[in-house]
């Protein structure tokens, strides 16, 4: 591990990402970090022992920039870096929407690019991060970008027109279950339960249920139906779930995630 590799834009994801490559082996000495507020960049120093520097800097010295900037900064981004990244430099884009084509174009010709999907479970070695190539990344290129992001979680490569989908399931996902956990938490207040153990109650079953459905090699219909007595109370509640088009409305939601992905990928902002 003695390349060097730029974290560009450190917020929350790209600092998890840093700490996960420190946890994972490598040395804060080979790690380089960008961010909009010097202040923030010293932070960073002082808590990883990184060196902060410039994007400009990073571009000249690190063999592999991870871009972790806002979709809409990206361009702004290159057409600073775009001067001194040679076609040697490994890019690996963690920005929602943006194919690698759009990278391709704005550097120099032969650029490697990656593109990674990761989500905020990152934020607790959990992450799962999606891998495509770009026209000019090798297995090499790939092979590193996996070790730098399975620091952080579990990996898995797909072709790059699958990268949509995979931001509206896994990209946003983490959303979802908070967003149910959120409900079931009113529906337990509604059903007589503090807070705090209504909260307790449905997060420790979704961890683990969580860890069934990864450790158990069952599919989640078999799981289900474990649960599921004839005239019990579990089936009583799927009836209303399916009476109120849960699972109609959760398909509609990931189309319209993966809708929204595709529309950032085409520069719509709105």
């Amino acid at each position: 591990m003695s390349q060097k590799v730029a974290v560009l834009g450190t917020g929350k994801i790209g600092e998890a990402l840093l700490s996960g490559m420190i946890r994972a082996g490598w040395a804060p000495a080979d790690l380089l970090v960008t961010a909009r507020r010097p202040e923030r960049a010293e932070e960073l120093r002082g808590r990883y022992g990184v060196s902060p520097v410039t994007n400009t800097e990073a571009a000249k010295t690190a063999d592999t920039l991870i871009l972790t900037v806002k979709p809409q900064d990206m361009g702004t981004l290159l057409d600073e870096l775009a001067p001194h990244v040679p076609a040697d430099r490994l890019v690996i884009s963690g920005a929602a929407g943006i194919p690698t084509s759009f990278f391709e174009e704005r550097l120099v010709a032969g650029t490697p690019v990656v593109r990674v999907m990761t989500n905020t479970p990152a934020l607790v070695d959990e992450a799962m991060s999606v891998i495509s190539a770009g026209s000019h990344a090798t297995e090499r290129h790939l092979a590193h970008a996996e070790e730098i992001f399975g620091g952080v979680g579990k990996t898995l490569r797909v072709p790059e027109s699958q990268q949509d989908a995979c931001t509206a399931l896994s990209g946003s996902g983490p959303a979802y279950f908070f967003y149910l956990v959120e409900a079931m938490t009113d529906a337990g207040i509604l059903l007589g339960l503090p807070r705090d153990k209504a909260h307790d109650l449905i997060v420790q079953s979704a961890i683990g249920a969580a860890v069934m459905l990864r450790d158990s090699g069952e599919h989640p219909v078999k799981l289900r139906e474990n649960v599921t007595s004839p005239a019990g109370t579990t089936i009583n509640a799927i009836r209303e779930l399916e009476n109120h088009g849960v699972r109609a409305a959760l398909i509609a939601a990931l189309e319209a995630a993966r809708d929204r992905s595709r529309e950032l990928a085409s520069g719509k902002k709105d």
